[in-house]
């Protein structure tokens, strides 16, 4: 059921008003540009208008603090919000670096020479069969060290954009 905004009978002004704010339950899509601590801060990422990131807000897909930062918005909002280290993804952990022998890289009995640099991303599987995705810290000559922290640990986040859709769950969700 569709109601058009311009009805401003109580009931329907409120129910158009309440679907375009950001609140849990919601599917958000937003435009942004990360950036390393501050505005003037490397450039991270970037989600544009023409390729939004869209999640589920109460889910679990985004970070706590992220989600309570754009609480409350509404569809057109700007925002510009920081997230310490500890907000986002917390301090480098060290026992994330993990030395994989070269010979877990063996495909077809050929070793996948591709993944012996500095800085290659290596996906891989843990025991129960989820994958992880790390990067190659280190060569050394029968093992890589892998760092399967999240490539933002240790980094405080700046994020500035816009809210561009709030909606109800897609369909299927």
């Amino acid at each position: 059921m569709t109601v058009a905004c311009r009805q401003f009978t109580s009931g329907n002004y409120f129910r158009c008003m309440n679907q375009s704010i950001i609140a849990l339950g919601k599917f958000v899509e937003i435009s942004y540009i990360l950036r390393e601590a501050n505005a003037e801060g490397e450039e991270l990422e970037i989600c544009p208008a023409d390729e939004p990131f869209g999640f589920m807000m109460g889910e679990g897909h985004v970070l706590p603090a992220f989600e309570s930062a754009l609480m409350g918005l509404q569809v057109g909002d700007s925002f510009d919000f920081k997230l310490t280290v500890e907000e986002a993804y917390g301090e480098e952990d060290e026992e994330a670096y993990v030395e994989v022998p070269k010979s877990a890289f063996l495909v077809d009995g050929e070793w996948d020479e591709s993944v012996f640099e500095v800085g290659e991303v290596v996906p891989m599987q843990t025991e129960d069969g989820d994958e992880i995705i790390g990067v190659v810290a280190e060569v050394r000559l029968n093992s890589l060290v892998v760092d399967f922290n999240h490539p933002f640990a240790g980094l405080a986040l700046h994020f500035v954009g816009e809210v561009l859709a709030v909606s109800d769950a897609p369909s299927g969700q």
